[in-house]
C-alpha cells in the first residue's frame, strides 16, 4: 500500500482533464458509459465520450461560458450530463448539478447565490420547475436545453444542445490547450449541501481534492482494472460525483446509469458491479431481498447456508474486535464462499463485489452483521460534501462495528475541546463559494476543518461518529442525548423504515417509528395479518404489540435520560417529495418537526 506520501506526489501534476485524455489515448476503445440494459444500451467509449466533450466545450465557449463562471446543470442521469459537466470543467467553470427534487423557491435560492451564466435543462418537467424563477436570474445569460419542443418560442436566452454541440468545428490545438491549462488546485465543481440542519451552502471542490479521494480508496481496498460501476444516485450528491464522474476517469472504469431508483435491482444484475456504495437505506432493502433468497432455499441447501453463515459472521465479528484470524478458517471460508454463499449473492448482482462501503448516515448493525454473513462485508466511510465525501474509511483491517474507520492516507482527524470531530488533508475543500463568487475557507490557521460532527478517535485510531453537533437533543434537564444512537437500534426492525428520537427542550424523549413500505406489509403477511396497507398495519394491534415491545428492548441498552418514554406508528413512506427526507435520504428534522407537529405534541400533552 502507498503511503501517503507517495499518494500525493503521484496526485500532483494530475488533473481530471488530463485523466481523461489519457483515458482517450490509452484505452480508447474500452466503455466509459453506458446508458440503459439489455439490446437498447447505448455505449460510449473513452475516445467517444472525449469527443462529445469536446464538440461541446467549443459550443459552450462560443456561448460566452468563461473560466471561474458558475454552470447549473438540471437534468436526469444521462450521457449528456456527463457531458456537459466536463466541457464546463476543460473551460474552467464551476458547473454544479441540481437536485430534481428542488422547490421552486429552493430552485431559486440555488440560482441566485450561485450567479450562474449559463443553465443546461432537459426538457419539459425541467422547464416547469424552472420558468417561474428564470427571469429573477440577472446573470443568467444562455439555456441550453436538450429537447428544442420544450422551449419557449418568444425568449432568445434560450439554445438547443444540439446547436451548441455542432456551433464549432473542431478545433484540437485549442482544446488540448484548453486541457493542459488546468491545475491540481484549480476549482473544479460546485456541490450544494442538502439543507439537513439549515440552508445548503456552496461546496467548492478542486482537481486535487477529488483525485485524491478517487485514488486513496483504491489503495485502501482495491479493485480490478477498469472497474465496473452503477451510477444511479443524484448527481448532485457528493458520492455521486466521485464514484459516478471522478473516480471512474482515474481508473478508466466503465460506468453503467442507472436513471430511475427502481431499476437499481435489474441494473446490479446485469453489471455485476466491482464496488457498491449505498446508503443505509439502500443495503436495508438489498438485505430485504436477500433474506427472501434465503427464506425460498430447499432444506439441504439452507443448511449449508446456514453454516457458511455462522462462519463468515465470526471472522467479520473477529475482525472487528482487532484480532486475528485463524489460518484453517480463511481456507474454510474460501470454500464455503465459492460453493455456497457466492451464489446467494448473486441474487442482487453483488457477487463480483470487491468493496461495498455504506455512508450518509449510521447503519444499523443488525444489517451489517446479516450482509456479513452472506459474505458481503459492508464498511461504514464518513465525511462530507466539505471533505469531498470519505475523510475515514473502514476495511477488514481496521474496523469496529458501530465506528466509521480510520482516516484514510494523507488524512488526519482530531477531537476538539467539545467532543467536535476536526479534518485535516488533501480532501479538505477550498471553501465555500459566496455570492459575490469569493471563495472564502472554513479552515482555520493550521488547516483544520470543524466538522459539525461530535465523535471519538479510539486507541486504534479508529473514528467512531456519536451525533451531529446540532443535533443533540439537550432536554429540559440538561442531559445531552445523541438521537443517532437511539434511532439505529429501532431502525434494526424490519417493520422499521426510519426512527426519529425527539426531545430538545423537552421533559423526557419521545419517538416516531415509521413503518417500511415494502417490509412490513411481508411481515404482516408471515404473520397472518390479512391486510398490507400501511395506513391499518399502524394501528393494527399486533404491529402495535411488537413494536412496543422493541422500544421495550432497546430502552434497556440506553440510560435512564436516553430512554423513550412515549412513541407513535405512523403509515409512511416518507420520502424526498412528502418532505421528510433530504436528497441523501437523510432525516430533515426541522421540517418532520413541522410536517408531524401534532402527532409530537401528542405525546407530551
Amino acid at each position: 500500500m502507498a503511503t501517503a506520501e507517495q499518494l500525493q506526489q503521484s496526485i500532483e501534476e494530475l488533473t481530471i482533464t488530463k485523466l481523461l485524455r489519457r483515458n482517450a489515448q490509452q484505452f480508447a476503445e474500452r466503455p466509459a458509459l453506458t446508458t440503459g440494459l439489455g439490446p437498447d444500451a447505448g455505449t460510449l467509449s473513452w475516445s467517444q465520450l472525449r469527443a462529445e466533450v469536446a464538440a461541446l466545450t467549443r459550443g459552450l465557449t462560443a456561448l460566452g461560458l468563461s473560466p471561474e463562471d458558475r454552470m447549473l446543470i438540471a437534468m436526469s442521469r444521462r450521457a449528456e450530463h456527463w457531458i456537459v459537466d466536463l466541457a464546463a470543467i476543460h473551460i474552467g467553470a464551476l458547473p454544479c448539478s441540481t437536485y430534481d427534487t428542488l422547490s421552486t423557491e429552493q430552485i431559486g435560492a440555488v440560482a441566485r447565490h450561485s450567479a450562474a451564466t449559463v443553465l443546461v435543462l432537459e426538457g419539459a418537467e425541467q422547464m416547469r420547475r424552472w420558468q417561474p424563477v428564470l427571469d429573477d436570474l440577472p446573470h443568467l445569460r444562455a439555456i441550453v436545453i436538450l429537447d428544442w419542443d420544450a422551449a419557449p418560442a418568444d425568449d432568445p436566452r434560450f439554445v438547443s444542445y444540439s446547436a451548441v454541440r455542432g456551433a464549432i468545428p473542431p478545433d484540437d490545438a485549442a482544446f488540448e490547450a484548453l486541457a493542459n491549462a488546468a491545475t491540481a488546485d484549480r476549482p473544479l465543481t460546485l456541490v450544494y449541501t442538502s439543507g439537513t440542519t439549515g440552508a445548503p451552502k456552496g461546496v467548492v471542490l478542486s482537481h486535487r481534492n477529488v483525485i485524491h479521494e478517487s485514488l486513496m480508496q483504491d489503495q485502501l481496498v482495491p479493485v480490478p482494472e477498469h472497474p465496473r460501476s452503477i451510477a444511479y444516485l443524484p448527481m448532485a450528491h457528493i458520492a455521486e460525483r466521485v464514484l459516478g464522474i471522478y473516480m471512474p476517469i482515474c481508473h478508466a472504469g466503465h460506468v453503467t446509469i442507472c436513471p430511475e431508483p427502481e431499476q437499481l435491482l435489474p441494473t446490479l444484475l446485469t453489471v455485476r458491479p466491482h464496488g457498491f456504495f449505498g446508503v443505509p437505506r439502500v443495503w436495508e432493502k438489498l438485505a430485504t431481498a436477500l433474506r427472501a433468497k434465503l427464506s425460498a432455499l430447499a432444506e439441504e441447501q439452507a443448511v449449508a447456508v446456514t453454516q457458511a453463515r455462522r462462519a463468515y459472521l465470526e471472522v467479520f465479528r473477529l475482525r472487528s474486535a482487532g484480532k486475528d484470524i485463524p489460518a484453517d478458517l480463511t481456507e474454510v471460508l474460501e470454500q464455503l464462499d465459492a460453493q455456497v454463499l457466492r451464489p446467494i449473492r448473486a441474487a442482487i448482482g453483488l457477487d463480483d463485489c470487491h468493496r461495498a462501503f455504506s455512508g450518509a448516515a449510521p447503519i444499523p448493525t443488525s444489517v451489517l452483521e446479516f450482509l456479513a454473513g452472506v459474505g458481503l462485508p459492508v464498511y461504514e466511510v464518513w465525511g462530507l460534501s466539505e471533505t469531498t465525501g470519505a475523510a475515514t474509511v473502514s476495511t477488514p483491517e481496521a474496523f469496529a462495528l458501530g465506528s466509521v474507520g480510520r482516516p484514510a492516507p494523507g488524512i488526519e482527524i482530531k477531537e476538539a475541546h467539545d467532543g467536535e470531530l476536526l479534518v485535516r488533508g488533501p480532501v479538505v475543500f477550498p471553501g465555500y463559494l459566496r455570492a459575490d463568487g469569493r471563495i472564502e475557507p472554513a479552515t482555520d490557521a493550521e488547516g483544520w476543518l470543524p466538522t459539525g460532527d461530535l465523535g471519538t478517535v479510539d486507541s486504534r485510531g479508529i473514528v467512531t461518529v456519536t451525533d451531529r453537533k446540532k443535533e443533540i437533543i439537550i432536554t429540559d434537564g440538561g442531559k445531552n442525548i445523541a438521537p443517532a444512537r437511539i434511532e439505529s437500534q429501532l431502525r434494526a426492525h424490519p417493520l422499521i423504515a426510519h426512527a426519529v428520537a425527539i426531545g430538545d427542550r423537552r421533559r423526557y424523549v419521545t419517538a416516531l417509528l415509521v413503518l417500511d413500505e415494502e417490509t412490513a406489509p411481508l411481515w404482516a403477511r408471515a404473520n397472518g395479518i390479512t391486510t398490507s396497507d400501511l395506513g391499518e398495519l399502524s394501528h393494527h394491534p399486533e404491529i402495535l404489540a411488537v413494536l412496543d415491545q422493541l422500544v421495550a428492548e432497546t430502552n434497556t441498552a440506553l440510560s435512564r435520560a436516553e430512554q423513550v418514554k412515549k412513541h407513535r406508528v405512523l403509515p409512511g413512506p416518507w420520502s424526498i417529495e412528502t418532505g421528510e427526507l433530504t436528497p441523501k435520504l437523510s432525516l430533515r428534522r426541522r421540517a418532520i418537526a413541522e410536517l408531524h407537529a401534532d402527532t409530537i405534541e401528542s405525546m407530551y400533552t
